[in-house]
C-alpha cells in the first residue's frame, strides 16, 4: 500500500489523495480522487498510485469497476483511452514502401542515366534519347512493382498466421462471461483464469481457489507459486492449478514488458546484415563502372576526338548495362518468397533478413524446459525402486490412488498419466477420504474401499523423508539405507524422488487405526525430452550446427537430459563464468570453457546474454531458442532468436523467428530452407557482379580497340530481359549446403572478376574473328561493311545475351551444371528471353537504335559459338573453388568441443573486429556503416512484421564511444519482479 508521503505527493500534484488506516486500526481505506479526470500517465505513476500493492477496494474505486466487470460501452470507451492490450505496431506506408525500391545507390545510377538520356544526350541536330529514357523509367517501375507485390504478399500471409496465434481470454462483460481476443482487454475488466490458461494482462486476484501460477517465463522459478486474493499476477504467466477471477490493472505498454519496451521506444532500428552485403556489392559494381567511365571519357574525347553525342551514347551503355538495377528487388523477392515457404513449414519470420543469418548459424543455444523437453513432469518407469513384494505396476497404482484425478497439480498429473489407462486411478475403489498435498505435511493421502473385497486401505505419497518417518512396518535399517542411497542416486541424475507407502485399515472405517504404513516404492520424476528432440539434435549436428543447452535448471538435471539426448554431459554451473579462478584443470580461459561446454545450468538472463556474446566474439553465428521472458535478452542478442511454440509474448517480441509447432524439429527445416534461400541469393550475387564486369569491360575494350559504338537501347533491352529472367531465381531448385553459410564477399568478387573476364574474352575473340578473318563468311554468314554495321550490333547483342544469361546455370550448381535441375520457371524464363533476343537479332530493323536484322545464319553461328564457350565455364568454376578452398581453412572460427588456444581466441576477436560480417553478427548494427548501406534498408525492411525487436533496440542505444545505456531511476522502480532486476543488471548502466 502506498505510504502517506506518496499520498501527499499525489494530493499535491493531481488533487488526489489516499487515506489509509494507521497500523493496528481497522478504519476503512478511502480514495479522494476524480477518476474521470485522471490521466493514464498519472494512473501508472507509482509515486501516486501503486496498483500492484494498493488494497483491492481502492483499485476498484480508482478504476471505477467492480466484481461484476464492465459493460461493453465502458470497455469501448476505455480502449480508446488506454489502447489495445498489445505493444504498438509500426505501420508502413504502402506508397513509401513502393518508392523505397527506387531509393538506393543502384537506382540512383539508373535514374542518373535516365536524366542523361533525356537531358544530356542531345545536340548535333539529334533529338533527346527519349526511347532510352522511357525504357529506363519502365525498368525502374517494373522492379519496384515486382518487389512491392511480393513483399506485401509475404507480409500479409505472415500477418495472418500471427493473427491466428493471438491469445484468447475469458472476460465478464455486461454481467456475462464471454471469450474474446486478449488484445481487447482494458483496465477494470474482470477475467477468469483456470488450469492451462496464460494470464493475458497484469491483474490483481479477486477470487482465488487454490490457484498456483507458473512464473518460470518471468523469473525462471521451476515450481508454481501460490496466489491469494489481492496478489498480482503478471501477463505471460501460466495457471498450473486451481481457478481464479482477477481484475485487469495494466494492459499493453503498462504491463511489465510494455514498460521495459518503452524505455527504448526512441531507438533506431539500425542496418541489417544483408543490407550491408548489398551495399558492398553495389559499391563494387559502381566502382567498376566508374573506372571504365572515366577511362572512356579520356579515351573518347581527348584521344579519339569523339563528337559529344556519340560519346554520351557509349557512356550510357556502361551506366545502363553495368548497374544490377534488379539486385535489391531480386534479393528482396527471394527473401519474401522464402518467408512464405518457411511459414508453410511452421516457422514465422518476424525479421525477414534473419533468414539469411539463420543460414550461417554455427551454434544453436537452446533452453531446456519447454524447448528440449516437454515441460511436463513424468515418471521414469524403468527406474522405479521397489522395497517390498509389490510390483512396479501396483506401486504406480497405489500412487495414483493417492493423487487427484481432477484439478490436478503437476505431480498428481504425472502419476496418473503414468498408468497405461488413467481410468485405473479410480477403477474398482471408492474414495472415502482424500488429504491433498500441503506445505506442512508434504504428502498426499487417500483412504479408500476396495470394491472387490469391501476392505479399506490407505495410500500415501510424498517426500522421501516424510514417508520414511510415516512408515512403521517393515522399515529395517537396511531399507532405510537403501532408500537414502536411491534418493542420492536420483539426485545425482537430476531426478526428483517421490516415495509411496500403503497400509490396511482392519476396522473398515475412515478414521480407523491402520496396520502401519509400509514403504513400497520410490518414483523418479523428471521432465522428459520431446520425442523428436534427439533426432533433431542429430540432424543439427549433421548440418554443421553445434547444440548447447542453456538452462536455469539444476546441473544434475541438465546433465541427465544431455545424456538422454546424446548432447553430452560436459556441463557446468553458469556461476563459473564469473569465477575465472575456478577454471583450473577445466579450461585455460572462459572463452575456451564456453566453446567446449555442452551446456550450462543455473543460468540467469545475464549469463545467457554473456554466453551468446562470447560465442559471437569467437566468430560464430549464434541462434538462441527459448519460450519465456527470461530468454528475451539472449533471444535479442543472438544473431537469430527463435521463439518456440507457445512462447510468451515477450519471447516472441524479442525473437526473429516464431515456431508454431512444438519441438525443435521445425528449426531444422528452417535451417535447411534458409540455406536454400541463401544459395539462391549467393548464386545471383555472383551472377550479377560477373555481368557487371562483363558489360563494362567488353564494351569499353571494344571502344578502345575498334571504336565500336554499341547502341544503349540494346543494352536496355538486355537489362530488361535479364532482370525478368533473374526474378525466377527466387524459386529456383538448389541444394542446401551441408555446412553453415556466410557472405564471403572476396570470394564473390573473385568469382565475378574471373567469370566476367572469361565472358569478355569470348566476345573479344568473337569480334576479332569476325573482323580479321572470313571464317563465318565461309559458312554462309554475310559480311559486315564496318565496325559499326547495324547488323553487327545485332550479332554482338545476341552473343552477349546468350552467354551472359547462361552463366546463371553455372553459378547455381555446385557440380557440373547439368547435374542439378533448375526450376521450371527459371528454365522457361531463359528459353523465352533468348528466343526474344534471337528474334530481335534476326528480324529487328530499328533505325532509331542502329540495329538491323542479321538473319538466321548469324543467329545459328552465335548460338554455336556461345555453346562452345559455355562448356569450359564449369572447369573455370572448379578451378576457382580449389584456389579459394586453400584459403578457407584459416578463416573458420574455432570448433566447438575442441581446445582453444590463446592465439585462436585473439585471431577470432581480431576477425570479429575487422570483418563486416562478424561485426554485424555481434551487434546487428554497424559501428562503421558502409557508405550507402542504409539506402538498401527500405528494400529489405522487415515488412513481414512490424514488431519492434526490444533487445536489439536496447543494444542499439549503446553509443559508438562505448557508453552503456542508462535507465531513469523512476522507471527502474516500475520493474518490480525478479526478472526485471535481472534485466536491469544486463541492460542498465551498471551492467558488466
Amino acid at each position: 500500500m502506498s505510504s502517506p508521503q506518496y499520498a501527499e505527493k499525489a494530493l499535491a500534484s493531481s488533487s488526489s489523495s489516499i487515506t489509509q488506516p494507521h497500523r493496528g486500526t481497522e478504519e476503512a481505506v478511502t480514495l479522494n480522487v476524480d477518476p474521470n479526470t485522471l490521466t493514464v500517465a498519472d494512473l501508472y505513476d507509482k509515486e501516486k498510485f501503486d496498483l500492484e500493492t494498493m488494497d483491492n477496494k481502492l483499485v476498484f474505486q480508482l478504476l471505477q469497476c467492480g466484481p461484476e466487470g464492465l459493460t461493453q460501452a465502458e470497455a469501448e470507451a476505455r480502449i480508446l483511452k488506454f489502447g489495445p492490450n498489445r505493444l504498438p505496431e509500426k505501420k508502413i506506408n504502402p506508397i513509401l514502401q513502393f518508392l523505397s525500391f527506387m531509393w538506393n545507390p543502384l537506382s540512383w545510377v539508373m535514374e542518373a542515366a535516365a536524366i542523361v538520356a533525356i537531358g544530356l544526350s542531345n545536340g548535333q541536330g539529334e533529338a533527346p534519347d527519349w526511347q532510352d529514357f522511357v525504357g529506363i523509367v519502365l525498368l525502374l517501375l517494373g522492379n519496384s512493382c515486382i518487389g512491392y507485390y511480393e513483399e506485401r504478399g509475404a507480409g500479409k500471409a505472415v500477418e495472418a498466421l500471427m493473427a491466428a496465434l493471438a491469445p484468447q481470454c475469458t472476460v465478464k462483460r455486461d454481467g456475462k462471461w464471454e471469450t474474446m481476443e486478449a488484445a481487447n482487454l482494458v483496465p477494470g475488466d474482470i477475467i477468469s483464469i483456470g488450469i492451462g490458461d496464460v494470464v493475458p494482462a497484469d491483474s490483481r486476484m479477486v477470487v482465488a481457489n487454490n490457484i498456483k501460477i507458473d512464473q518460470a517465463a518471468l523469473t525462471g522459478e521451476s515450481l508454481p507459486v501460490g496466489k491469494d486474493i489481492g496478489d498480482e499476477v503478471f501477463s505471460g504467466s501460466t495457471v498450473k492449478q486451481g481457478e481464479a477471477e482477477a481484475m485487469v490493472i495494466g494492459t499493453g505498454l503498462n504491463t511489465f514488458f510494455g514498460r521495459a519496451a518503452s524505455l527504448v521506444a526512441g531507438a533506431n532500428e539500425g542496418m541489417g546484415h544483408l543490407q550491408q552485403v548489398l551495399a558492398k556489392i553495389g559499391n563494387f559494381c559502381i566502382f567498376s563502372i566508374a573506372i571504365f567511365l572515366v577511362a572512356e571519357i579520356f579515351v573518347m574525347y581527348p584521344g579519339f576526338k569523339y563528337r559529344y553525342r556519340r560519346g554520351m551514347n557509349n557512356l550510357l551503355v556502361l551506366l545502363i548495362g553495368g548497374i544490377p538495377i534488379a539486385m535489391p528487388t531480386v534479393l528482396s523477392v527471394t527473401l519474401a518468397i522464402g518467408a512464405k515457404q518457411l511459414a508453410e513449414h511452421k516457422a514465422i519470420v518476424t525479421r525477414i533478413s534473419a533468414i539469411e543469418e539463420l543460414a550461417g548459424v554455427t551454434i544453436l543455444c537452446s533452453d531446456k524446459t519447454g524447448t528440449l523437453t516437454l515441460n511436463e513432469l513424468t515418471i521414469k518407469i524403468d527406474s522405479i525402486k521397489q522395497y517390498s513384494d509389490v510390483s512396479t505396476e501396483d506401486i504406480l497404482l497405489f500412487s495414483a490412488y493417492a493423487s487427484r484425478v481432477e484439478n490436478q497439480d503437476a505431480i498428481d498429473k504425472s502419476v496418473v498419466e503414468s498408468l497405461h489407462d488413467i481410468a485405473l486411478a479410480r477403477q474398482g475403489i471408492e474414495v472415502l477420504d482424500f488429504v491433498p498435498f500441503n506445505p506442512v505435511d508434504k504428502r498426499t493421502q487417500v483412504t479408500y474401499r476396495r470394491l472387490s473385497d469391501n476392505t479399506v486401505h490407505r495410500a500415501s505419497k510424498g517426500m522421501s523423508q516424510i514417508i520414511q518417518e510415516l512408515c512403521t512396518r517393515d522399515m529395517t535399517p537396511e531399507v532405510e539405507s537403501q532408500l537414502a542411497a536411491d534418493v542420492d542416486m536420483f539426485a545425482q541424475r537430476g531426478l526428483r524422488a517421490l516415495a509411496v507407502a500403503e497400509e490396511s485399515v482392519p476396522s473398515g472405517t475412515v478414521d480407523g487405526e491402520g496396520t502401519g504404513f509400509r514403504l513400497i516404492g520410490l518414483l523418479p520424476i523428471f521432465d522428459p525430452p520431446r520425442h523428436d528432440t534427439k533426432e533433431t539434435i542429430e540432424r543439427a549436428i549433421d548440418l554443421g550446427v553445434h547444440v548447447k543447452m542453456i538452462t536455469g535448471d539444476q546441473l544434475a538435471i541438465a546433465k541427465e537430459t544431455g545424456r538422454d539426448l546424446g548432447m553430452g554431459d560436459t556441463m557446468y554451473k553458469a556461476s563459473i563464468l564469473n569465477k575465472p579462478d575456478e577454471l583450473a584443470g577445466i579450461a585455460d580461459s572462459v572463452d575456451e570453457l564456453v566453446l567446449r561446454a555442452d551446456g550450462f545450468a543455473g543460468v540467469y538472463p545475464e549469463h545467457k546474454y554473456e554466453i551468446v556474446e562470447r560465442l559471437q566474439n569467437l566468430g560464430h553465428m549464434v541462434a538462441m531458442t527459448g519460450d519465456g521472458v527470461n530468454d528475451a535478452p539472449a533471444l535479442a542478442k543472438a544473431n537469430v532468436g527463435v521463439a518456440v511454440a507457445d512462447a510468451s509474448d515477450a519471447a516472441r517480441s524479442a525473437a526473429d523467428i516464431v515456431l508454431t509447432e512444438a519441438g525443435l524439429s521445425t528449426i531444422i527445416e528452417a535451417f535447411i530452407h534458409s540455406r536454400i534461400i541463401f544459395q539462391r541469393m549467393r548464386n545471383y550475387a555472383i551472377y550479377t557482379c560477373s555481368v557487371t564486369i562483363r558489360v563494362v569491360t567488353t564494351f569499353s575494350i571494344l571502344v578502345f580497340a575498334f571504336k565500336f559504338d554499341f547502341p544503349p537501347f540494346l543494352v536496355l533491352i538486355l537489362a530488361i530481359i535479364n532482370d525478368g529472367t533473374m526474378m525466377t531465381i527466387s524459386t529456383d531448385l538448389v541444394k542446401p549446403s551441408r555446412h553453415p553459410n556466410s557472405w564471403n564477399l572476396k570470394e564473390i568478387f573473385s568469382y565475378a572478376i574471373v567469370y566476367g573476364s572469361y565472358l569478355t574474352l569470348s566476345t573479344l575473340v568473337f569480334f576479332v574473328v569476325i573482323d580479321k578473318t572470313n571464317f563465318f563468311q565461309r559458312h554462309g554468314c554475310k559480311a559486315f561493311t564496318n565496325h559499326n554495321d547495324f547488323s553487327l550490333h545485332s550479332v554482338i547483342y545476341l552473343q552477349v545475351s546468350i552467354l551472359s544469361q547462361g552463366l546463371i546455370f553455372v553459378t547455381r550448381s555446385q557440380g557440373f551444371f547439368f547435374t542439378e535441375r533448375p526450376s521450371t520457371f527459371l528454365m522457361l524464363a531463359f528459353v523465352i528471353a533468348q528466343f526474344v533476343a534471337t528474334i530481335i537479332t534476326v528480324y529487328a530493323n530499328w533505325g532509331f537504335t542502329h540495329i538491323t536484322g542479321a538473319g538466321w545464319h548469324w543467329a545459328g553461328a552465335v548460338w554455336i559459338w556461345d555453346i562452345v564457350w559455355f562448356i569450359p565455364l564449369d572447369f573455370v568454376k572448379f578451378g576457382m573453388a580449389g584456389v579459394i578452398e586453400r584459403f578457407a581453412v584459416a578463416r573458420s572460427p574455432p570448433t566447438p568441443g575442441e581446445p582453444v588456444t590463446h592465439e585462436q581466441v585473439e585471431l577470432a576477436r581480431q576477425r570479429t573486429r575487422m570483418s563486416m560480417d562478424a561485426a554485424q553478427s555481434v551487434n546487428r548494427i554497424s559501428t562503421i556503416p558502409s557508405r550507402g548501406a542504409s539506402y538498401y534498408a527500405p528494400n529489405l525492411h522487415d515488412h513481414v512484421s512490424s514488431r519492434r525487436n526490444f533487445g536489439s533496440r536496447v543494444k542499439q542505444m549503446i553509443t559508438k564511444s562505448g557508453k552503456n545505456l542508462t535507465m531513469d531511476g523512476n522507471e527502474l522502480r516500475r520493474l518490480q519482479s525478479t526478472q526485471a532486476q535481472a534485466a536491469s543488471r544486463v541492460l542498465g548502466g551498471n551492467s558488466t
